[in-house]
């Protein structure tokens, strides 16, 4: 039985003017997806089935303005939420589809960046200094958009460009071409945001950006750029982002493995891969997931906010997802699986104008200039590969001798060095995200109930996990909405991190405060974490005061009460002592009811900065016994709350 003819159905698509969508991941086929078009509002609109109730296939792209379903700010563009929904599904050979696409090349016309480099260069500095500089957050991505003209009917250009990338550009997890009214989409996307099939879910984060020098990348190179401080731990920050995520759906909260390097054509960046079971409906696990924070920043919430401040434009489409629900016959349990890779690496043509968005990610150790490199080797990936710029020849192998015959190079994901280099990042993450992770209710606090209070930080969805772990039974309640009764009835209140400056009067600090101060009132046993423990130390006296440099992801051991305790911090903001101070006292009441409370204080020898602080039902921590960067985070965890307990 032979399949459908590639020629003829290229053909077709080129000449008709129904939407369809091509879709390259298995490395072995082309598949085509063909159907109508609808738009909705909401994910939980998307229309997984008929008027029978049929589950049916869908492909949505989700455009950057749906994280206003989850209550964050953005320019919003009106972007639909566009959904091919999929009357007929062909698969066909790769190198015949490919054989039967447009090759000639697409002419672009008055071609650059919408943002100078000068001008993008100026924002990172901004962004460094006004927002990770004031406690904001930890990274933020702020992109933008390689434009130009085209004036090459949209479906050849379209499948010109899906050719190319296949041809050229090489790791992708997805290729692809989305061609509907108004709108194309042609990329090469080297990251799955989230997929999920049988229950499992996986999130793929991609972070640090090697771009491949002239000639193409070695293992000398590239090992200098695995050496890299501000690299490596922007990874980490961005597993960190993920792991909230996955806690917040997944029922174990996530496990870590990697790293892996993901090598392009023209960049190499480095990942982790996290896995764990969950039973929602995909809709809600692409929305509890929206977004990427390799595209965003973190924490989410507050990154959308910088890129609101920072970002004069919207985005489109740019960091969303496009989003491929395939039923899968399920009796129980959802009856889609979910593939979703973030666009990123994409191409998007509308009305004659050619947007190639990029985002570099700004952390402390950014530096401007490489930042505005970042963006070009990105475009470049793109602009490359669809044969815009002329594309990279491959490094010659080194050689001693330049007569003597040369064995094949290793991949460089198989050089004995470099793997040595990616394992060795492991050494500094806590193995409690290495392993299997599923919580069974028989922790050493097992029959009591812990309560979160969420702070703008989902760090929380981590912490909540842990505690589960401890045996806590464990509810996470937003700031906004906790009532006095529930902080009142809980055995244990857990009063969480978040962004900003302690000492501003928003409606959050104040409501902070509250939390802290009604516990502390009541004698009710009470950990504050990182912000929260800013405000339990200021109403204890201390002093608050910004760090001369943040620290937003930096890994430090530090002694906690006696014991050296290895934890990840992200904090601008610091309580600070006099040098060598561990106790501070405290007059609470007057006249003969009047009595001295006691606050051991654990604080660095020689700038006072406070890392812990531990009191008569209460108990306090800098860092985030939760990141991925606290290898001593449990064993710290469960001292704290055994002391407070």
């Amino acid at each position: 039985m032979t399949g459908p003819d590639p020629s003829s159905l290229i053909s077709d698509l080129l000449d008709g003017s129904a939407p369809f969508a091509l879709i390259a991941r298995d490395g072995a086929t082309v598949e085509v997806l063909t159907g109508d078009v609808v738009d909705v509002d909401l994910l939980s609109d998307i229309p997984l089935t008929d008027a029978t109730g049929t589950a049916r296939e869908v492909l949505a792209l989700v455009p950057f303005r749906q994280v206003r379903e989850r209550g964050f700010v953005c320019h919003d563009d009106g972007a639909p939420l566009r959904c091919l929904v999929v009357d007929e599904r062909v698969s066909l050979d790769r190198a015949a589809a490919m054989a039967s696409l447009p090759s000639s090349p697409v002419p672009l016309a008055d071609a650059g960046f919408d943002i100078a480099d000068k001008e993008y260069a100026d924002i990172v500095r901004r962004v460094i200094a006004d927002e990770i500089g004031r406690g904001e957050g930890a990274n933020f991505v702020i992109r933008r958009d390689f434009v130009a003209g085209v004036d090459v009917d949209p479906r050849v250009a379209a499948l010109t460009w899906f050719r190319a990338l296949l041809e050229h550009e090489k790791g992708a997890y997805w290729t692809f071409a989305v061609v509907t009214d108004g709108h194309i989409a042609v990329g090469a996307s080297p990251e799955a945001h989230v997929s999920a099939k049988a229950g499992i879910v996986t999130m793929n984060p991609i972070s640090g950006t090697f771009r491949h020098p002239a000639g193409g990348a070695t293992a000398e190179t590239l090992a200098e750029f695995l050496r890299s401080t501000k690299e490596t731990e922007e990874l980490f920050m961005v597993v960190d982002e993920e792991l909230k995520m996955m806690s917040a759906v997944c029922s174990d909260g996530g496990r870590i493995t990697g790293p892996h390097l993901k090598v392009m054509s023209r960049l190499t960046h480095t990942e982790y891969m996290l896995r764990g079971r969950s039973d929602l409906d995909p809709r809600d696990i692409l929305r509890e997931t929206m977004f990427a924070p390799t595209v965003t920043g973190s924490p989410m919430q507050n990154a959308c906010t910088v890129i609101a401040r920072h970002e004069t434009t919207p985005r489109g489409y740019y960091s969303g997802v496009a989003a491929l629900f395939t039923p899968n016959g399920a009796t129980e349990g959802p009856a889609h699986d979910l593939d979703a890779p973030i666009l990123i690496r994409t191409a998007y043509l509308v009305d004659g104008r050619l947007r190639v968005p990029v985002g570099a990610t700004l952390v402390r150790h950014s530096e401007p200039d490489g930042e505005v490199g970042e963006t070009h080797g990105k475009a470049a990936g793109v602009l490359g590969a669809i044969g815009a710029i002329p594309r990279d020849a491959p490094a010659a192998p080194p050689s001693a001798d330049p007569d003597a015959p040369t064995a094949p190079r290793l991949p460089l994901d198989e050089d004995p060095a470099i793997a040595e280099l990616l394992a060795s990042r492991n050494d500094r993450l806590a193995p409690f995200w290495m392993n299997p992770q599923d919580p069974d209710g028989s922790g050493p606090f097992a029959g009591r109930t812990a309560l979160v209070v969420d702070a703008e930080d989902r760090f929380t969805t981590m912490l909540a996990h842990q505690l589960r772990h401890l045996g806590l039974d464990t509810r996470i309640v937003h700031w906004s909405e906790v009532t006095d009764a529930e902080l009142d009835a809980a055995d244990l209140v857990v009063s969480g991190p978040g962004p900003g400056d302690p000492r501003d009067d928003s409606p959050r600090m104040e409501a902070m405060r509250h939390v802290v101060g009604r516990r502390r009132a009541a004698g009710a046993p009470l950990l504050a974490v990182c912000l929260s423990h800013q405000i339990l130390a200021d109403s204890l006296g201390i002093d608050l005061q910004p760090l001369a440099h943040p620290h937003q992801g930096l890994q430090k051991t530090v002694d906690v009460f006696g014991e050296p305790a290895s934890i990840g911090f992200y904090n601008t903001f610091t309580a600070r002592v006099a040098p060598g101070d561990t106790r501070r006292g405290m007059t609470v009441g007057a006249g003969s009811a009047a009595a001295e409370v006691v606050t051991d204080v654990a604080a660095d020898a020689e700038t006072g900065d406070v890392y812990a602080l531990r009191g008569p039902g209460y108990a306090s921590v800098q860092g985030h016994l939760e990141s991925i960067l606290s290898r001593d985070g449990m064993r710290t965890l469960e001292r704290l709350i055994a002391h407070v307990l």
